[in-house]
């Protein structure tokens, strides 16, 4: 079973110095068909002017990943954590019992970056903190973990059953990914084109994917993808 998402049919706000897509309820968009998908809970495609960002808030019970697409995000958490994140890093939050953090935009120039939830395992964890730079040539035409339960592969270690994976597809690029009967897959295109399963996608286009023997990626167009395989 393939059930497509459309990037026009997102939830969309202009705050002026944010420009926000909601592939999932959040904020004030709402929408009771569109809730998370498996334990995925938010995906955000953000835009954020210079000088402009999220002053300090506060989370609880979530896993928080950051992937940067544009620019640069400099972040400071109530952890003691100061970073700038940059496209090919992967940022990993766990908010457990409670963590302050502001996120702001880090050059001058409008950053755009994906937000993305997951519901963690269990609540009430310690609050922790994680970040890693990953070579974009281990993402060319293939799948590299980036996220994962256990850390495998280099990867920043997620308090959930999930791995996700980032690739880069153009051209003849292409790639097979089994996915085991008893999971399921979010598909996600961060940039670009590329077919999947045949569904030709372009940025912003998803695929909720259930019940299949595997992914198969190709005919990129300067295409980087987000796959999430979930319990």
């Amino acid at each position: 079973m393939i059930e497509r998402r459309n990037a026009a049919d997102r939830g969309h706000f202009n705050f002026g110095w944010l420009e926000t897509s909601h592939s999932f309820s959040f904020g004030e968009y709402y929408d009771p068909a569109h809730m998370g998908f498996s334990v995925l809970r938010v995906i955000n495609e953000d835009y954020i002017a210079p000088s402009a960002g999220f002053p300090t808030h506060g989370h609880r019970d979530m896993e928080i990943v950051t992937y940067v697409l544009e620019g640069a995000v400099a972040h400071k958490d109530s952890m003691g954590n100061g970073s700038i994140i940059k496209p090919g890093d992967v940022q990993r939050m766990s908010a457990g019992t409670g963590v302050t953090h502001s996120e702001y935009n880090g050059v001058d120039e409008v950053t755009e970056l994906l937000q993305i939830w997951l519901l963690p395992a269990e609540h009430g964890l310690p609050p922790s903190y994680e970040q890693k730079a990953f070579d974009p040539a281990g993402k060319r035409g293939r799948l590299r973990l980036v996220a994962s339960p256990d850390g495998a592969d280099g990867s920043v270690r997620l308090h959930q059953d999930v791995r996700l994976y980032a690739g880069l597809f153009d051209g003849d690029e292409a790639t097979s990914w089994p996915l085991a009967g008893d999971r399921k897959a979010y598909v996600h295109v961060a940039r670009g084109e590329l077919t999947v399963n045949g569904e030709q996608l372009a940025k912003g286009d998803a695929l909720k994917m259930m019940e299949i023997d595997s992914i198969e990626i190709s005919a990129g167009r300067e295409a980087e993808v987000l796959v999430f395989d979930l319990p």
